[in-house]
């Protein structure tokens, strides 16, 4: 029997599922988590042979001395794996460490990380990307700035989210954030790209074809979120545009991902930049070999009939599952933070929405300054009535128009004592 080191198999919290399809595949599933057993799932400690609580995930000696004591347990140690961003280098280092021969060590996640560096996969792959500079010294800064022209957006090589990322409008901010740039970051800049975000995703087998592919699309940029408080909405498109699709898998052969989940991002143009893109051109962004972050694994379950959890567990024990992704629907997440009012209150969206909820719930704290902090998952089987969702959920109480931005208006009638919402196309 082959060993599966899982790394936090309880955050977040529905990774226990990845423990579940590993176990159901035929492996070993051994955890490595900072959580007291008894405060596990208790699917989880089913699918686990054994866990091993450590004081702190950062540190690595800890981590160490726990995959020591499984291989000297049960033998040769097969996977180690987190699926979490946060833990992808100190993955890589443990499989290093202990010879495992299944997944990427240190030296193969550079081309995974640095965006500088994903540039030439995307261009392999037949894919536009934005001219970029790596950010040493002003004067060449000025020059990239001369030749392409403003907006540049500037952001770090490696990291994830927006984080120290800045929109440079005129020379003037340039030189602002040249001075006051964090020197302990290497930075890349590029030419500004005015788009939506829109990704492909799913899982890679060990020839780095797509097991099943899915997307998502983020209306509201992570730099807006962070910076002017907004509600996180977002929404999987299982519908792939042939064009698009194909693009998609061949960047995932460009960089050669195998057996693992894979979250690319583009963008989809939206204003010409001339020289450089036309509306409608797909422009590379960059690529996370993981799944996309909080729910979405649940949530492309439900748009695409399928389970990634069991899907993974067999991908890794190279059982070839054959993928049927039928009936598929529109699946958009909606979320909400606390100390906002909304127009609607938690109870109508339950009540108008109630035979397209899939799942509510709240989002964990770490997560809760980008997502929100309670979120409502919900099936549809056309975009305006994902976008007439989006509208009702995310309405605050400062927002006095009469119509939703999509057309669809909405109406509050009494009924008795309680309140009845509804909008013009049902729910």
């Amino acid at each position: 029997m082959k060993n599966f080191v899982f790394i936090s198999p309880n955050f977040p919290e529905t990774y226990y599922r990845f423990c579940v399809g590993l176990k159901h595949a035929g492996f070993r599933v051994l955890g490595v988590g900072d959580e007291p057993y008894d405060n596990l799932n208790p699917a989880l400690k089913d699918a686990l042979t054994e866990y091993y609580k450590v004081n702190n995930l950062d540190n690595f000696d800890e981590e160490k001395q726990a995959v020591g004591y499984f291989e000297k347990k049960y033998g040769h140690i097969d996977y180690i794996e987190s699926n979490n961003e946060y833990w992808l280098r100190k993955d890589a280092k443990l499989r290093e460490l202990f010879w495992v021969e299944n997944g990427l060590r240190p030296n193969d996640l550079d081309e995974f990380q640095h965006k500088s560096k994903m540039k030439q996969h995307f261009k392999e792959a037949g894919v536009k990307v934005a001219p970029y500079l790596l950010v040493n010294d002003l004067g060449s800064l000025e020059e990239f700035a001369k030749k392409y022209g403003y907006p540049l957006f500037i952001k770090p090589d490696i990291g994830v989210g927006a984080e120290e990322s800045f929109k440079i409008k005129n020379s003037d901010e340039l030189h602002k954030f040249y001075v006051e740039k964090s020197q302990n970051c290497q930075f890349i800049c590029e030419t500004f790209v005015t788009g939506d975000i829109v990704t492909f995703d799913g899982l890679a087998d060990e020839n780095s074809e797509c097991v099943y592919c899915t997307s998502l699309e983020c209306p509201p940029s992570i730099s807006d979120i962070l910076q002017k408080g907004d509600d996180f909405f977002y929404y999987i498109n299982p519908f792939l545009d042939k064009k698009f699709e194909e693009l998609g898998r061949a960047t995932i052969k460009a960089f050669g991902a195998k057996k693992r989940f894979f979250h690319i991002e583009y963008f989809r143009v939206t204003e010409a930049r001339k020289g450089l893109f036309e509306v409608g051109d797909i422009v590379g962004l960059e690529i996370n070999i993981r799944s996309p972050g909080g729910y979405s694994p649940d949530m492309q379950n439900f748009a695409n009939s399928i389970d990634c959890y069991e899907l993974y567990g067999q991908v890794m024990a190279d059982q070839h599952p054959v993928v049927v992704m039928s009936p598929k629907y529109y699946l958009p997440t909606g979320s909400r933070r606390d100390n906002v009012e909304y127009f609607y209150s938690d109870d109508d969206v339950l009540r108008t929405y109630k035979n397209n909820l899939c799942n509510v719930g709240r989002y964990p704290k770490v997560l809760s300054g980008v997502m929100g902090d309670r979120f409502f998952m919900a099936k549809f089987d056309n975009v305006k009535d994902v976008l007439t969702f989006r509208d009702y959920v995310n309405r605050r109480v400062d927002y006095h128009s009469s119509s939703s931005s999509n057309g669809a208006k909405f109406n509050r009638v009494s009924e008795g004592d309680n309140i009845c919402d509804t909008h013009i196309d049902g729910a």
